[in-house]
């Protein structure tokens, strides 16, 4: 009798969105998956970035998990940063699938589906066209996702424009829209969360790319979304009051998995900048919860000089230790006053790049002022840190509505102005305020690491194991659970 065959090895591709922000998440999902095999070597994961990527994180070592190389024919201009959306989102668009297409052939046995960051819908069409399913992937809330679903919806009532402008005369359903407008009144989202029209993400932006042209971007991506019956969302399930309530677009079944996709130390260099390694050290030296830490993420665009002047005075006048993390480039640094860390330097500490998780999990950490990027307002929940909130562009503005009016976890600074910025800290590090915040955040800890929001991740992430090692990774899984 003939030896039975040993089953084969499915493999599991990544295409991530090029940011580090989007990178991250899904090398700890491609990671998380890989644990979550138990060791049976059943499957293996693949995650394919643009070169430009792969030059920056090319030392990675994650058991498990391979990184590839997707010539992207953007070239190298040797400054050590990533290229600017408009050279990347060209070469997505026409020149990387022909590349991922060549990369799928030569797999094509083997590979069982392609998880595809929604940011990166170019690939969508690829796997279309050799029969592979997709399975998609959204790096930030459920309620940011919704908020570009109901694109189409917005433009067939009037609201929005082709050109991607708010309609504010028209008359909608007795109503006018303008973009003050609280955006609940259009059942996007919850009244608590003050939302308004201009408060959108795809209606803000810091980059040199037209309205036009975002909005043609987001329309892409809605429509290719059609096709893809389920979406790993990197977020927790029950995002805050009636979130719930409101159906997923088009029927897509939602599986949250935020609270796997923590850094548990085994990740250190998944950063595409070099971390400063003295910060450790510089908080060990500071008293418990007394730190400031501040940084504005990786993709943000740099803040006006202005800004950062107002932000410098107010730390300095707040009197506290603090930890910056700011980009040692003119676009970022110019605002700063003259000799300022030499003026600062007895309680003060600026850097390049920080490692914020083991900086936010720092015992000396008291509030985090951030821009409100979803990986680092997780990272902060996690570790039980209030924050205070100066969103910029993007998707930060619903971060910070739920951060300070739906969870109660942060407050907003409504200005950089340098007695706003020391006010806002007082506020969140002393009183009954800052009390009321520290408890909040540590409720909403519990939820993400050991509760509800932890059980439902497992559930989700335990479904589409088993639905990749019974070759149905795309399958809708409603009736399963």
């Amino acid at each position: 009798m003939a030896a039975a065959k040993a089953p084969r090895c499915r493999t599991v591709i990544f295409v991530p969105f090029p940011a580090q922000g989007h990178v991250t998440p899904m090398l700890r999902l491609a990671r998380t998956l890989v644990d979550d095999d138990g060791g049976d070597d059943d499957v293996s994961v693949t995650v394919a970035v643009p070169d430009f990527i792969h030059r920056c994180m090319g030392q990675l070592s994650i058991p498990g998990v391979a990184l590839a190389s997707i010539p992207s024919g953007v070239e190298d201009d040797g400054d050590g940063e990533p290229p600017g959306p408009p050279s990347f989102l060209h070469a997505m668009e026409h020149h990387m699938p022909a590349q991922l297409e060549g990369m799928l052939m030569a797999e094509r046995d083997v590979v069982s589906c392609l998880v595809v960051d929604l940011l990166a819908s170019w690939a969508i069409p690829v796997a279309a066209h050799l029969g592979l399913p997709v399975v998609g992937f959204w790096v930030g809330m459920l309620a940011t996702y919704r908020t570009v679903a109901v694109i189409p919806e917005l433009m067939d009532k009037g609201l929005i424009s082709e050109s991607g402008t708010i309609v504010s005369a028209d008359q909608i359903d007795g109503g006018h829209c303008n973009i003050h407008q609280n955006i609940a009144d259009f059942q996007i989202l919850p009244a608590k969360l003050k939302l308004r029209f201009k408060d959108l993400p795809w209606l803000i932006s810091s980059s040199a790319v037209s309205q036009e042209s975002r909005l043609a971007f987001w329309l892409q991506i809605v429509n290719r979304v059609k096709s893809i019956r389920s979406i790993l969302i990197n977020s927790l399930h029950g995002e805050g009051g009636d979130s719930d309530l409101y159906d997923p677009p088009q029927g897509q079944e939602i599986l949250p998995v935020g609270p796997l996709l923590f850094d548990d130390g085994s990740m250190k260099t998944t950063a595409m900048w070099q971390t400063d390694q003295t910060c450790t050290d510089w908080l060990d030296k500071q008293s418990v919860g007394s730190v400031i830490y501040v940084s504005f993420g990786s993709w943000a665009a740099p803040i006006r000089p202005e800004k950062i002047s107002g932000l410098a005075h107010g730390l300095e006048a707040s009197g506290r230790p603090f930890l910056w993390a700011l980009k040692n480039h003119p676009s970022w640094r110019a605002g700063l006053p003259d000799r300022y860390m030499e003026k600062v330097a007895c309680r003060g500490k600026i850097v390049s790049w920080a490692p914020q998780d083991d900086i936010l999990k720092h015992k000396a950490v008291g509030c985090y002022i951030t821009h409100c990027g979803w990986n680092s307002v997780l990272e902060a929940v996690r570790h039980g840190v209030p924050m205070i909130c100066y969103p910029i562009s993007s998707d930060h503005f619903i971060n910070c509505a739920y951060i300070v009016h739906m969870w109660e976890v942060g407050i907003a600074l409504v200005s950089s102005d340098q007695s706003d910025v020391k006010d806002c800290i007082g506020r969140v590090m002393e009183g009954q305020e800052g009390r009321h915040l520290r408890q909040m955040v540590n409720k909403l800890r519990e939820t993400i690491t050991v509760g509800e929001a932890m059980c439902v991740a497992k559930r989700s992430l335990s479904l589409f194991m088993g639905r990749i090692k019974n070759n149905q990774p795309d399958e809708d899984i409603r009736g399963d659970q």
